[in-house]
């Protein structure tokens, strides 16, 4: 897991009670605060008052369906890069990026994400995009203790290696034939079907 330790100052952190709100200067176990944020936090993020704490976070699941995702206006390039990194910070979706052509690939759960992706991108963010289809089986983050086995697989699988959004290597299996024949090849490299390991 990631850890990155700063000292955040919040300028107005504010408690919510139902309907009433207040700014507060003091937090306790079980209260509702808003923060605002800038982009600083991620779904499963955790803060402290800099206590040593062993916390996994929250598990990104492997998507079991995906497609790639493109801008369909290049005016608002700007504008669908910042609606797609943010929606994938709220965990509506997976993003990877291939390896092997560089184009981004949306992975989810069900195919209505799909559809949430697109109509938020266009409502919230004034960008379109469209899908266009890739055929996978299923998403692996992979890592191993010998060097030489994963530079060796990545080549030989380079068209289906991929990077998740925090620039974790994943492998992008085709169909389960394939991932079973790279999991008996490759015995040293570990296979993993949730983002914390």
């Amino acid at each position: 897991m990631y850890v990155k330790a700063r000292i955040l100052n919040f300028s107005s952190p504010t408690a919510f009670m139902a309907e009433k709100k207040s700014i507060i200067d003091k937090a306790y176990p079980g209260d509702i605060v808003g923060l605002p944020d800038s982009g600083n936090f991620i779904i499963g993020d955790t803060i402290t008052e800099g206590e040593k704490i062993n916390f996994k976070g929250l598990p990104s699941f492997s998507p079991e369906l995906f497609r790639y995702i493109e801008n369909d206006d290049p005016m608002k390039s700007k504008q669908l890069a910042k609606g797609i990194d943010q929606l994938m910070d709220e965990g509506v979706a997976q993003l990877f990026t291939s390896q092997f052509n560089g184009r981004k690939i949306i992975g989810t759960v069900g195919a209505l994400q799909f559809e949430v992706i697109e109509h938020r991108l266009n409502h919230e963010y004034n960008a379109k995009c469209r899908y266009e289809p890739i055929h996978l089986f299923k998403a692996c983050w992979i890592r191993s203790e010998n060097d030489a086995q994963l530079a060796d697989f990545k080549k030989r699988k380079n068209q289906y290696m991929a990077k998740d959004k925090q620039g974790r290597d994943v492998f992008l299996a085709d169909s389960s034939y394939m991932l079973q024949l790279a999991q008996q090849n490759f015995e040293d490299i570990e296979f993993h079907f949730t983002s914390e390991f």
